[in-house]
């Protein structure tokens, strides 16, 4: 059982070795090319919205959080059939929004922020640890691995020296995605909350990107890439507690960040390609009711509504009626019949998503 006290940052230790500089080099150039592009895109909520709901199933699934892509796109459209599961997927989905908007709002980010997007994602206010008790088991074994740090105090004060290294920029010229690997290597051996502490880690890793400007919006993830890769994960963090194999861990993220940005390209010129298509279609087949405005609604979501194109498009809802009537005559969208309302699904994003894993 590892119960040794947990240093405060900066790291005692050579972070850039030459094999960390070496995987630096191709993440950096992955994620400028990412960013690079989705710049290009006129609607950023479709892809934005599209990564954002992956990003939650697979984060909650690292947690045995476990729901289907057709269970989540109900829970959205707010409807009762949805599981518990995919509700608590969309409360992460809120809390990674909330988030982001904070962080682009006061461009810092606290432990103020931080407690609140967990308080989100949890859906209470426990708030910081002061109970003792929390270990972390192996889940085959069930023997303890680690022992977070106990008492209110000093987890406050290492939430302090946590803070300080997020948000002040003179940590030796170290570079940002570094910085990430090692924020969230101590948000997690911290371990703040009684429960949430993996999913609001992971929401950190890209809210910091986002600060450091280095995104100009949440579209990289790494939870597809942890969930892929999970043992090594829980594995390498624990190198780190007992031999301070900081390159190692440091690579590991480096590598996700690389794979995801190719990853989320790849989507996003997919997502852009299927807009494309589908405005050109239904330009062609459906020339009476295109508009670029009923274009972007229905992407912007998986499902949509009569109420959301009614509100989008400043129309009876007769005339909302015929044009998703029409558009699922043309096979544009499918619908069901869920409780009292109809729903249409975009079939084409739906699929394009489901698939991308």
């Amino acid at each position: 059982m590892n119960t040794q006290k947990l240093p405060i940052l900066p790291p005692d230790f050579d972070l850039e070795t030459k094999t960390v500089l070496k995987h630096l080099a191709k993440a950096n150039r992955a994620l400028a090319e990412l960013k690079g592009y989705v710049e290009t895109i006129p609607n950023k909520h479709i892809l934005i919205n599209g990564i954002m709901i992956n990003e939650a199933k697979d984060s909650s699934a690292i947690e045995n959080i476990i729901t289907t892509h057709d269970d989540l796109y109900k829970a959205i459209s707010k409807t009762s059939e949805a599981s518990h599961a995919a509700k608590e997927v969309v409360s992460y989905r809120t809390a990674l929004w909330h988030g982001f908007q904070l962080v682009k709002e006061r461009q810092l980010l606290t432990n103020n922020m931080i407690i609140e997007i967990q308080s989100i994602i949890e859906s209470n206010k426990a708030g910081i640890r002061k109970l003792p008790g929390t270990v972390l088991r192996n889940d085959r074994t069930g023997e303890t691995v680690y022992t977070p740090p106990v008492g209110e105090a000093e987890i406050i004060s290492l939430l302090g020296n946590l803070e300080k290294y997020i948000n002040e920029d003179n940590n030796e010229d170290i570079d940002p995605l570094i910085k990430m690997a090692v924020i969230h290597y101590q948000f997690e051996s911290i371990h703040p909350f009684y429960d949430g502490n993996g999913r609001t880690g992971r929401i950190i890793n890209v809210l910091y990107l986002i600060l450091m400007d280095l995104l100009d919006s949440p579209i990289l993830y790494l939870s597809g890439y942890i969930n892929r890769n999970k043992s090594d994960y829980y594995r390498l963090l624990q190198e780190v507690r007992n031999i301070n194999n900081w390159e190692d861990w440091i690579s590991y993220i480096l590598v996700g960040v690389e794979e995801t940005a190719v990853k989320t390209l790849s989507l996003a010129k997919k997502i852009n390609s299927e807009v494309a298509t589908m405005s050109e279609e239904i330009k062609m087949r459906l020339p009476k009711i295109y508009s670029k405005e009923l274009l972007e609604l229905l992407f912007f979501e998986f499902y949509t509504k009569t109420i959301y194109i009614q509100q989008g498009l400043s129309v009876s809802r007769r005339t909302a009626v015929s044009y998703l009537s029409s558009l699922e005559n043309e096979g544009f969208l499918i619908s069901e019949k869920i409780g009292k309302e109809r729903i249409y699904q975009n079939k084409s994003l739906y699929d394009l998503f489901r698939y991308e894993q």
